[in-house]
């Protein structure tokens, strides 16, 4: 296959500095860091100025910083500490990292279905998952795309059941008017290497629930009450702080964000735009009363138009060096070993042997939305260094590459 209209041309990729708003910014601060002598964020500044700008931003009570995703998971769930054996529903299309914090806490993930069009879960998934021993409910903003919260919401509430909002791939996302995050009763926050602010690694937790926020801070600091009068470790808890390296980088992607997110829209609507008449692709799209932030930009390749789909479509596209991913992820989460085998603490198995049968009765049949979803699912990179021309080039690349598939 050769490209008609264009020579190849190299996309930036959030792996390198080509993709990634990295500058001036960054390493001014990080020198700054260095020179104090100071990496430690219970004794810098750049820890502190970062929550507080950050919750700022989404316009909560609190935010706080800690050294991944996965660990302000971890945080989110301990705050609401749940008891053994209780239910955490969430969805089997996520990265482990925000499933394996429950197991830690000696609760069982019960897994939600989701939309096929969308990935996410919903409030009629949710609700057929929950049980009287659900604990707190998991919602993730798959690539940047809200679920539909004011549903979620109300059958939450009604329930007397938490929400954490998953918001790694989402920053800047809205609902109703509301950024993602701030919607349910904590929002957690990933600065993975891909995402659209980034320390390489790192997180932060935000709420407004004042208990909640006492028992994230302290789940994150080994849970010692710094500044208390006689100050304690209170409870079991581990040392998942940010350095201040990180949080210098994370403080100066910060004041990029706004930028970053508008670029991602503004690119993948000209996409959209761009690729809208191709017969068997179609994009992921937000409702009218959501704003989708686009952590990746991803197509819905329908089978039956084309030969291969999403597959054959992604191996099309490698002859134009566009390098996608078919399924986003290889497999459901309840697929994977740790659950298939119940491998955990030993031979211990637990918490599963705490659950209850039908919760740990992985069936496909339970999940036929994440099978036909990730089954039509092509992840395409993306970032907010594309610019026109790049739009141009993978809009080309897709048509031709779809015309050659065409059944």
């Amino acid at each position: 296959m050769k490209l008609k209209t264009e020579k190849k041309l190299k996309l930036p990729s959030d792996q390198d500095i080509s993709g990634r708003t990295f500058g001036e910014e960054e390493l001014k601060a990080i020198e700054e860091v260095i020179r104090s002598g100071v990496l430690i964020t219970t004794k810098g500044r750049y820890g502190k100025m970062l929550e507080e700008a950050f919750a700022k931003k989404l316009g909560v009570k609190y935010a706080y910083a800690c050294s991944s995703g996965s660990a302000a998971v971890h945080a989110a769930l301990a705050a609401i500490n749940p008891e053994p054996g209780d239910e955490i529903v969430t969805t089997p299309i996520t990265d482990m990292g925000a499933i394996t914090p429950i197991i830690y806490q000696g609760a069982i993930p019960v897994f939600a279905d989701v939309c096929p069009k969308t990935l996410n879960v919903t409030a009629e998934t949710i609700e057929k998952a929950l049980s009287e021993r659900t604990r707190a409910i998991i919602v993730t903003h798959l690539f940047g795309n809200p679920c539909e919260m004011e549903d979620i919401l109300k059958l939450a509430e009604s329930r007397k059941i938490p929400i954490i909002e998953d918001c790694a791939q989402a920053f800047l996302a809205q609902f109703n008017g509301r950024y993602v995050g701030t919607i349910g009763a904590v929002g957690t926050f990933s600065f993975q290497q891909g995402k659209h602010m980034s320390c390489g690694e790192g997180g932060i937790v935000v709420t407004n629930d004042d208990s909640l926020a006492r028992r994230i801070y302290l789940f994150i600091n080994k849970a010692w009450g710094y500044g208390d009068p006689n100050p304690d470790h209170y409870f079991l808890a581990l040392n998942y702080r940010m350095s201040e390296l990180q949080a210098a980088v994370a403080f100066a992607q910060l004041g990029k964000l706004d930028e970053c997110v508008k670029k991602r829209i503004e690119m993948a609507q000209l996409l959209d735009s761009m690729i809208a008449d191709i017969d068997g692709v179609s994009s992921y799209k937000p409702k009218p009363n959501a704003v989708m932030t686009y952590w990746k930009y991803c197509l819905r390749v329908d089978d039956k138009k084309i030969r291969g789909g999403a597959t054959g479509l992604a191996k099309a596209l490698k002859d134009y060096d566009i390098f996608s991913i078919p399924r986003y992820i290889q497999k459901p989460a309840y697929k994977c070993r740790i659950f298939q085998e119940k491998i955990t603490f030993g031979n211990s198995s637990y918490p599963f042997n705490l659950a209850r049968s039908e919760v740990i009765d992985y069936n496909d049949e339970k999940f036929k939305g994440a099978i036909e979803g990730l089954s039509q699912v092509l992840v395409l990179p993306f970032n907010e260094r594309y610019e026109k021309p790049h739009i141009q080039y993978l809009a080309i690349s897709i048509r031709e590459a779809v015309e050659s598939l065409r059944l």
